[in-house]
Order: C-alpha cells, then structure tokens, then sequence
C-alpha cells in the first residue's frame, strides 16, 4: 500500500483508466451539499491567487483508495476505485465543465490543458474505446459518457440523460464556472488561467494506491465503518495547537483555555439533515462572522485553515483568545435564552425566538455585533437585531423559502462591517430593504396583512412557534413595541401555555349556526390567528367545548384564566358572543400587535421584482402544465417511441400519471418503467393522444413567460 497527498494534475496527469467498479452505489452528490460547497472553495482560493499573486492556497478534499489492475491492451494502466468515487467523479466533472467554458470563450489552449485530464490520448484509445479517464461499469455510464463526450456548448435539456444528477452536476458547474468567468474586472483570460492553475494544482487528495493482492474490502471497511469520524472542532483543535507550537505558545496553558471540553460544547446538534457538535457549529457560525461569507458545515475546517493562514493577519493566540471570549459570551447568551423565567436582554430574547424557529443563520450577526472587536453601543445592537429579526419572522409567517437567508447574512456582515455606531443601524436597513428577491425580501405591511387575515394559523405552524408568536403579542399588550422598554411591567414568561381555541374546533354541540354555507364560514375562521390565546392551563373539556356564555360558560372560564393581557379584550367585548365577526376584529388587532413587534422601516413596503413564477427548461415540471391548464387532469398521454406504441397513461392532480393500474409521481417515473428501469428525457417520451407532445406544451408555458 502506497500513501501520496497530490493533486487532480498528479492523479489524472498520466493515460490511465480508473474504473469504476459495477457493484458500487450510483453518483449521488448534490447541489446543496456538495456542488455548491465545492465551488465555493475553488472559486475562494482562485481569487486568492487572483489578488494575491505567487502565493498558493490549497483546499484538503479527503481520501481516495485505488487499488491497481491488469495492463490494458494497449498498454494503459487500469485503476479500480476502492473509495472515493463521488469526489473523482465530480472532479472530472468540474474539470471537463470548465474546460467548455473555456472553450466557449476563445481559451482553447487552456481547455486544452483540463481535457488532458479528463480525456487519455487518442493513441491510448483502443478500436471503439471510450477516451475518458474515469469510467463507469454501473448505471451511471450512459448519463456520464454521454455529458463528458458531448461536445459544448451542450444542450442538457435534449440530453438523452438530461435529469440524472451527473448531467445536472455538469449543467451546475458550467453555468457557475462561466458566470464567474464573466464577472470579474480582470480579463477572462487571467482569470481562466487563475482557475486552471487551482483546478490543477490547488486541490489536495491523498491517494491511497493497494496492489492487486492487498484486500481492498479490510480498508474501505476501516475508512467508512470503523471508529468515530472527526468533527471540525476536533480538526480545528489538533491545527490550533499546531499552530500555537509553532509560535512558541505554551500549549499547556492555552489548552486550560480552549473552551470546548464540557458537556455544552460537546452536545450533539441538528442543523437541517446535518447533525454535528455544538462546538463544531459554533465554529463554522464564529467564521462566518470574521470573513462574511456563507460556509458549509462540511467546509469549516478548510474555510477556518485558509482564513487563519491567509486573511486573518494575527496570530493564533490572539485568535484563541478572541475565540474564548466569544464562545463564553455565546454560551451565556444561549443557555439564559433557554431559562423561560429569566430577564432576557435583546441578543437572548433573540435567541430563544430564533431557537423555536429553527433558525441558526442570524447566530453569525450576533457574534459579529457582540465581538470584543466592535463598541456598539446595547441600544445599537438590540436595533440591529429588530431589524435582522423581523425581516426574518416576516417571511416566517408568509412561510417563504428559508434557502438563500443564511448567504443574505453573511453578505449582509461583510457588507456593513465597519459602520461607525452612527451609522450602522441604517446600512443594515438599507441592505434588507433593498432585497427584491422573492427569496430574500423583506416583506411589508400590506402583504402580511392580506395574508394573515384569512390563513388557517394553527394549521400552518407548530405548537411552539405559535406559542412564541402569541406570547409577542402578549407582550405587545403589556407595551412592548419592537425592542423598546415596557411601561407596564415585565416580559411574558416563556412557559409552555396552552394554545386555545376560543370558538371551540368543536362547536357543533353548543354553537349552532342555520345552515350549511354557515357551517363552512364557521369552519374555515376556527383556526384563524383571530380565535386563538394563551393560557396558563387547559380548560376542562367540557368548559373548552361548552357554549360561551353563562356562569358556567366559557367566556366565565376565560376570565378565571385571566393572567394574559390579551385575553381581557376577549371578555370584555364578548358579552353578546363570540362569532366570526369577532374573530375578523380580533384577527386585525393581533396583525398590529405582530406588525409592531416586528417592525419595518418607514415607507418600505416589500416589493420584489421576481414576485411572478419564470420558467425555464430546467425548471419547468409536469405539475406547472396541470397547473398553467396545459395539461387537463384525465389527459391520456400515448408513447411516441415506436418501440412502446401500446404504453398509455392517464394525467393525474399534481403532474402525476396512472399507468397500468399504479400511480407514479410524474409522467418521467412512469416512462422509465416503460423502458424497464432505464432513464430518458420524458418530454419527448410522452405525448397528449391526438395532441402536442409534453415538450411542446412546455415550450407553450414559457412563451407565456
């Protein structure tokens, strides 16, 4: 067994074949968890190389096991891929996507110099052989011969395997690759060169290369299976006290500093699908702070190396103990936010509203405004958070995508860092109002109340949001407006309180109404923000359920419960009953108390500029002809391949398709069993009986825009 750190330039530089083995599992990386990260990082260091000329970033991008075979008949080398056989071959990918770019902008010599590594010699070729270095043996070869073979620009939507998630890979990295390309203020020329050389040369592997004898099944066993992996804190903890050697610190000393060694730091954390350390986590968001830039959990450890050797121009004492104190401040921060009868100040109230959202993208911006480094006053910081705050609980209640709030806050960091006390308050409104993206606006007034006034509350957010939300009102009755103080009294303990429904979910017993058109009114307005409180404790069912007057009525228990502000308007205006008309009243006073909590700045009134869907190919999916009226429910759809002309299939609600007595999730699903499992672009499979193919219908909605 031979063990060599090198680079794509090392392991791809020389004719070979590394071969993917039949029996491993199909290509499954993804935009979100490793594209996107992976670009991120080369375009980071290319721009280092960029601004910092002579001067070489490298980004570690893990292992990868070989194992030697046979000599081809031509005399090339063959490869099986033991392990690692995602990260080779979305590099070939990347590389073979930039060498199009390239391509595609009169670069020909330097795409030359990446298809050398994707592509052996034609001399190395033999009759009817495939030139690409990597090659796969199971399901994954069409899709990835036919995307590495096409010759650019190529047109991925009349690929034969267009939808697989290599030729969507491919698609990602090209179009990335050449917007990059296309923006910068240097030439494309020096920037091509900077991002060959980092594709070449700037991405470390470590090879581990068996002979044919050794057993490859005992390693990949002790790679994947065996131990426990280490997180970004571990890594970053062992390249610290490296680091802090090397400067002549006293490890010993430093380490009764290093904060991360109690049950706090060490407890397990979810963000998303990823689950990691809370010390690992904090990291990742204490970077994100320092450099303003989104960073993958999965990228901390690399992003913290580079930033720490090549952008934070101290040493790493001084940066432990920057991190110290941070992390003493967090924890504080988090575990009072978590005390339901502590006086919270604006930073842990912010905290505990953001923990029962499940939102961890605005910790940055509380390190940043909290650091040692900065002097913002606690009334300039508590702004800046109603601000971050209410831009996100906006969206919240509209219940927007959350995907592109954590980039909008780090840019938003990088953007603002450095404002004077003066003025940063006003340049980070400034920054969110001027979002006009439908995934990152800050949404106005007008909106949220046409929204709020008809939408089902208890059904579209959880027990605890609900809580949290109602518990703002309440608040906002005892004189909270925002984050300024209270003139009659203290904060609502954030206790678990019963969330009630004041007209009862189920009134029919004692809350009758003359027909069946008031029967649906009555139904759809139960569950509005309108008709829901707090309490301290459940009702009695029978009192909850029971009708509203009467000594014994619920109006009666209500206001033996009476410990809430905001349930004493209920009792005090219902004395003639409690109906729809009440629920409407109340609805608009709880969308003021939830607009004051949650301000937005005088005049901004939360326009986009891409409110209206657009599509694309890429985009478009069968659902958006159901939807667009395209595409009628009960359509039947005949096959327009001749091998398959009896195949027929019946549209169902939501693009899906019945086809032979099943129902499959889209017409796409249904065409491969067609094809007894092997994939194709649907669009052109499928075509309404007597009528336009799907393809056609789809190049119908996107001339509708």
């Amino acid at each position: 067994m031979k063990t060599d750190l090198t680079t794509p330039q090392g392991i791809f530089g020389m004719p070979q074949h590394l071969t993917v083995p039949i029996y491993q599992r199909p290509y499954v990386w993804n935009e979100e968890e490793q594209w996107a990260p992976l670009w991120a990082d080369i375009r980071r260091i290319t721009e280092h190389r960029l601004d910092s000329p002579g001067v070489s970033a490298k980004h570690f991008l893990g292992a990868v096991v070989t194992q030697d075979a046979e000599a081809g008949p031509v005399g090339v080398q063959e490869f099986h891929i033991v392990d690692g056989q995602q990260r080779l071959t979305t590099l070939q990918i990347a590389l073979d996507a930039a060498a199009a770019a390239f391509q595609q902008r009169d670069a020909s010599a330097l795409a030359a110099r990446l298809t050398f590594l994707t592509h052996n010699d034609a001399m190395f070729a033999g009759h009817d052989d495939s030139r690409l270095k990597l090659r796969h043996t199971n399901r994954d070869r069409a899709a990835f011969d036919e995307v590495m073979l096409a010759e650019p620009p190529i047109d991925y939507a009349h690929l034969d395997h267009g939808d697989s998630l290599i030729a969507r890979a491919h698609e990602y990295f090209t179009s990335h690759i050449g917007a990059w390309l296309d923006a910068g203020p240097e030439n494309i020329t020096a920037r091509a060169d900077a991002l060959a050389m980092s594709l070449q040369h700037s991405l470390e592997l470590v090879i581990i290369r068996l002979a044919p004898d050794e057993d490859s099944q005992e390693i990949f066993e002790t790679l994947n299976a065996r131990g426990t992996p280490l997180t970004a804190a571990d890594l970053i903890k062992n390249y610290v006290f490296q680091r802090l050697k090397a400067e002549g610190q006293d490890t010993i000393e430093a380490y009764r500093r290093w904060p991360f060694e109690t049950k706090f730091w060490e407890a397990e954390v979810s963000v998303g699908r990823f689950a990691t350390t809370r010390s690992a986590l904090f990291l990742g968001q204490w970077l994100v702070s320092q450099v303003g830039k989104e960073i993958s959990p999965r990228s901390t450890f690399a992003r913290f190396k580079f930033f720490t050797e090549h952008e934070a121009g101290r040493s790493m004492s001084a940066l432990l103990d920057l991190i110290t104190a941070q992390a003493a401040t967090y924890q504080q921060l988090t575990e009072i936010a978590a005390d339901s009868h502590a006086d919270l100040d604006r930073a842990a109230l912010h905290l505990y509203r953001m923990s029962v959202a499940q939102v961890e993208m605005t910790k940055p911006i509380i390190l940043w405004l909290t650091s040692p480094e900065t002097s913002y006053r606690p009334t300039t910081v508590a702004a800046v958070i109603d601000a971050v705050e209410s831009w996100i609980i906006r969206r919240r209640l509209l219940r927007l995508q959350s995907s592109d709030l954590g980039r909008v806050a780090a840019e938003m960091i990088a953007a603002v860092r450095g404002a004077s006390d003066a003025d940063v308050v006003d340049r980070v409104q400034h920054y969110l109002t001027s979002l006009q993206s439908a995934s990152t606006y800050w949404p106005g007034d007008e909106e949220l109340r046409s929204t709020l006034r008809s939408m089902h509350f208890y059904r579209r957010f959880s027990q605890p949001m609900q809580r949290m939300l109602l518990q703002a009102v309440e608040d906002w009755y005892r004189g909270y407006t925002s984050s300024g103080p209270s003139k009659t009294g203290i904060r609502i303990h954030r206790d678990k309180h019963q969330v009630e429904h004041i007209l009862p979910r189920s009134w029919r017993a004692h809350w009758p109404v003359m027909d069946a058109a008031a029967e649906a009114e009555r139904d759809d307005v139960v569950h509005r923000l309108g008709n829901l409180t707090l309490l301290t404790g459940s009702l009695n069912a029978s009192v909850s359920n029971g009708a509203w007057l009467g000594k014994d009525g619920k109006r009666a228990a209500l206001e033996r419960h009476d410990a809430f502000l905001m349930n004493r308007p209920i009792v005090t205006s219902s004395a003639d009953g409690w109906d729809e008309a009440s629920i409407a009243r109340r609805t608009d006073e709880l969308i003021d108390a939830l607009l004051s909590t949650w301000p937005v700045p005088a005049g901004h009134e939360g326009k986009t500029v891409d409110r209206v869907v657009r599509f694309s190919k890429a985009t478009t999916s069968y659902a958006n002809l159901v939807d667009a009226g395209l595409l009628a429910v009960g359509t039947a759809l005949v096959c327009m391949d001749g091998r398959w002309p009896d195949a027929c299939g019946t549209v169902l609600a939501g693009g899906q398709m019945l086809y032979d007595g099943k129902t499959y999730s889209s017409p796409a699903a249904a065409a491969r069993v067609v094809r007894g499992g092997r994939s194709g672009n649907a669009w052109y499979f499928w075509k309404v009986e007597g009528g336009p193919s799907l393809n056609d219908l789809r190049e119908q909605l996107l001339q509708q825009g």
